[in-house]
């Protein structure tokens, strides 16, 4: 009975690592009172190449301006019309604009190519002071997700600034399987690629300068050990896996203590 009982204190102890504790799953922990958490500082996105624009220049006298505005579509912009209709960056990292040409804008932020765009325009176009007004958007706020997610793959967003939670709630949550811990996110911007690794069940999360994602960020959600030990996706899997795994053990004891 003394190797039966240290077959079974093994399969305990296999058990209880096994198991996926509360703190691996709840977002967000901590004891610190929201309202002592820092204000996080969200730096401005720079424009890279790819990006699709949305840029509308308005007046008084609405026919000064007609040709710089592509489309008046009524209701609601979607995702499809500012592919079809935008101002793509390409590859050169220029956009063309009617009567202004080619703008050099990689690296720019939103709004300094809105004040640019306004400057060239009375500049080059009006010759004299105007009552225009220009708005610039970036058309759509992209990103990728993948790994132990319930809805992999790229997403956009009609919204100017999103949480590393808002983007993981608009992919369906991260599976059971995922390691919340550890969370990768790769970040590309005109002088290179960055990679930060994120702990989603910190409360410190929110006072991370990576708190606020940016457009064209890539998140990679890691599995857990469990899941690399094949127990399964959910606790019912896990138990059984276990009590298969401990029945074909103690079938085997059983065999060999009997042949003997």
């Amino acid at each position: 009975m003394n190797k039966l009982t240290a077959y079974l204190l093994i399969f305990i102890l296999f058990i209880v690592s096994s198991c996926i504790s509360n703190k691996d799953v709840i977002y967000l922990q901590g004891e610190k009172k929201v309202d002592a958490l820092e204000q996080v500082k969200l730096n401005p996105y720079r424009l890279q190449i790819s990006d699709v624009l949305s840029i509308k220049i308005k007046a008084l006298d609405s026919k000064l301006v007609e040709m710089f505005n592509i489309s008046n579509t009524q209701g609601g912009t979607s995702v499809e019309d500012l592919y079809f209709e935008g101002y793509p960056i390409n590859d050169h990292g220029y956009i063309r604009i009617p009567v202004l040409g080619d703008l050099q804008v990689v690296g720019l932020t939103i709004e300094e190519l809105r004040v640019k765009i306004e400057k060239q325009l009375l500049l080059e176009y009006f010759h004299k002071e105007a009552d225009i007004f220009v708005v610039v958007k970036l058309g759509g706020f992209r990103y990728t997700i993948n790994g132990e997610i319930k809805s992999p793959g790229t997403k956009t967003l009609l919204q100017e600034k999103l949480t590393i939670l808002e983007a993981i709630a608009n992919s369906g949550d991260i599976l059971i399987t995922g390691d919340k811990k550890e969370v990768m996110l790769i970040r590309q911007h005109p002088q290179g690629t960055e990679i930060h690794t994120l702990d989603l069940t910190s409360i410190d999360l929110l006072k991370s300068p990576y708190y606020y994602i940016q457009p064209n960020d890539y998140i990679y959600i890691k599995p857990i050990k469990q899941k690399n030990w094949g127990l399964g996706t959910n606790a019912l899997q896990s138990f059984t896996t276990i009590v298969s795994a401990l029945s074909l053990v103690l079938t085997t004891f059983l065999l060999v203590k009997n042949i003997k």
